[in-house]
This record gives C-alpha cells, sequence and structure tokens, in this order.
C-alpha cells in the first residue's frame, strides 16, 4: 500500500518534508477481533505536528519509521474469525484507542486508561495510508448521511472538543458564560457542542479574523480578539466576574494564564490544548476556588453521541481535503495556520 512514513523526528519543524509517500506494509489480521479498514478519510491534527517535533517520545514507545494518522475513517476491507458487529463494505469511523476490553477502566467505560492499548497513529502504525488495522471493538458504523472524508476528524479532534464542552455543560446554566479559546481545529467543535447541549452565552476568543468568522457561523454570541486586552473584555462581558466555564484549545503562551483570569471564582478551567505550564500560587486556588480540568479524547459512547449531533445536523466540520501523497503540504499548512477548521487525507 501506498503511505505518509515518518522517518526521522523534526525538533524545530523547519525541514518542510516531514514524511515520505512510499510503498509500506499491507496491515494484516493478527487478532481474531481485527479489522482491516480502507481509509477514506484522515484528519491531519496538531498532535501530529508534535509527534513530528518528538515531544511525544516521553509517552509512548515507538520506533521510526511509522506511520502517523489518528483520526480515521473509511470502509470495512477485511475482518478477523471473531467480528460479528460489522461487515465488508460497511462506512465506519474509528474510535482513536484500540482496547481489549476486558479490565476494569475498559469495563466502567473508561476507556482511555486501559491498562492494555494501541493507539493507532500515535504508538502504532495510523491512518496516513490506504489502510489501517483497527479492532471491532473500536469501529461505528456511519449512517448513509455521513461520508469517511466528512467525519474522520471527529473521531480525535471532534471527540476531545465534545469531552470537555459535555463536561462543561452539565454545570452551565441559562445566564451564565462560557469561554472558547481558539476556534481552529477543535474550537470550532467544541463551539458548536456547547451550543447543542446548553443555554450559556457562548464568547470565543482567538486571534485571527478567519477563526472568529468561523466561531460566529459555529454560533458563538460574543467575538473577542486576542490583541493583548481580552481578559478586560470577558470581564465586561461577563459583569466583571468572569465565565462559569472556560474552555482552553490553545495551552500555551499566555492562553493559560489568560484563561485562568477569564475563569470566576468557583469557576473551571478546562485544559484542552497543551505545550505550556500552569503555575499559579496554591493559595490563589484555595481562595479563588477555581477548578482546573484536563480533557483526554473521549470514549466510546462519546463518539456514538457526537456521531448523533452530526447526523442531525447539530455539529458540521469545516474541513480541507488533500491527498496523501500531498501529506507534506498539509502538515506545512497547518504549521503556519492556513487551514481553517480541519485538514483531511484522502488516499
Amino acid at each position: 500500500m501506498k503511505a505518509a512514513v515518518l522517518h526521522q523526528y523534526d525538533e524545530t519543524l523547519t525541514s518542510g518534508a516531514f514524511v515520505r509517500y512510499e510503498d509500506a506494509p499491507d496491515p494484516k489480521i493478527e487478532s481474531p477481533t481485527d479489522v482491516i479498514v480502507r481509509i477514506g478519510g484522515a484528519g491531519v491534527c496538531r498532535t501530529d505536528l508534535h509527534v513530528v517535533e518528538g515531544i511525544w517520545r516521553s509517552k509512548v514507545e515507538v520506533e521510526l519509521p511509522y506511520i502517523m494518522g489518528h483520526e480515521n475513517a473509511g470502509w470495512v476491507e477485511e475482518i478477523g474469525s471473531a467480528v460479528t458487529g460489522v461487515k465488508v463494505g460497511d462506512a465506519v469511523i474509528c474510535h482513536p484507542l484500540v482496547t481489549s476490553g476486558h479490565c476494569l477502566a475498559c469495563r466502567r467505560g473508561d476507556d482511555m486508561h486501559a491498562e492494555e492499548s494501541r493507539f493507532p497513529g500515535i504508538n502504532a502504525n495510523g491512518g496516513y495510508a490506504e489502510y489501517l488495522r483497527s479492532s471491532q471493538r473500536s469501529l461505528i458504523k456511519l449512517p448513509k448521511t455521513l461520508a469517511p472524508k466528512d467525519v474522520a476528524p471527529y473521531t480525535d479532534a471532534g471527540l476531545t472538543a465534545y469531552r470537555a464542552a459535555k463536561k462543561a455543560s452539565r454545570h452551565l446554566l441559562p445566564g451564565e458564560f462560557a469561554v472558547v479559546i481558539g476556534a481552529g481545529g477543535l474550537g470550532h467543535i467544541g463551539i458548536q457542542v456547547l451550543a447543542a447541549l446548553c443555554a450559556a452565552e457562548i464568547i470565543v476568543v482567538d486571534r485571527g479574523d478567519i477563526p472568529l468568522q468561523l466561531a460566529k457561523e459555529c454560533g458563538a454570541h460574543h467575538l473577542v480578539k486576542a490583541d493583548g486586552h481580552e481578559v478586560d473584555r470577558v470581564l465586561e462581558l461577563t459583569g466583571g466576574k468572569g465565565a462559569e466555564a472556560v474552555i482552553d484549545f490553545v495551552g500555551e503562551g499566555d492562553a493559560i494564564a489568560k484563561g485562568l483570569a477569564m475563569t470566576r471564582n468557583a469557576g473551571s478551567y478546562y485544559i484542552v490544548g497543551y505545550g505550556g505550564k500552569i503555575e499559579l500560587p496554591t493559595i490563589d486556588m484555595i481562595t479563588s476556588e477555581k477548578s482546573i480540568i484536563g480533557n483526554l479524547v473521549g470514549t466510546y459512547p462519546e463518539l456514538v453521541e457526537l456521531m448523533a449531533l452530526a447526523d442531525r445536523g447539530l455539529v458540521h466540520l469545516a474541513t480541507r481535503e488533500y491527498r496523501l501523497k500531498d501529506a507534506n503540504q498539509a502538515l506545512l499548512d497547518l504549521h503556519h495556520g492556513k487551514i481553517k477548521g480541519r485538514a483531511v487525507l484522502i488516499p
């Protein structure tokens, strides 16, 4: 099969040719519950750039060369002997994690903290290729209204944004405020999920005019330009108190300190983006009673919920399509902020 293969790390992201488009071995059925998926679309994620930088080396063991791509959807090409839930030809979306389902965390539905797991595109070969090895337990059949290339980024970007927004929406009441920092690939999905699940007023903060316009199209009630005065503007909009929930899809630079400053006392700051550090005096946490909540990618049931919202037209993805052979261009465009929404590779 053809694949876009990572052969070496580039800590400065300056090479311009991060992956090589070349022949790679076809994935094979290795377990009775394995499923080979013919890729219809693979999302290009900022995490992929972090993989290229080598940031994930401290978290997972992976040997180069390997194939990135952890946001995948397509059609069932081949099934293992014990597979009963899907058949050849079914259109499917792949939950990003492959687990056995036997450990206590899995049985509680907490797949992301499974004792035994494989994360294609992170610690195993992923979907920047024509085919991917997944598992029956990770697949969700798509309704006829949704095409694989149009939903692939939901599997991580969408699912992560959904999980954070769902957590926040459970505590947001009419008349309260939610701030979304960053209206890019994840943020524009989070805005739509908030609008679908709660009646709070949504304030979106971003430094770019294009993301802010996208935020408006996605249902934001207030747009704030990140021009150095964004904290003051958010406080003005919230009566000087700050927002009950702040969801930070940036997680680096000054976004963290400003996000916490936008959070009202006893409010919650949900951190999704990463790359920075949270440093603050413990006395401030005690006196303000603010909560800082981390967010990993969501569970299988949450992906089912997200697909239900997509099927009803309550969330949609802004995407830009690239051929698989043009993976480097997609990664470069993402790195330089030229993509509105999400990039998708199509073999």
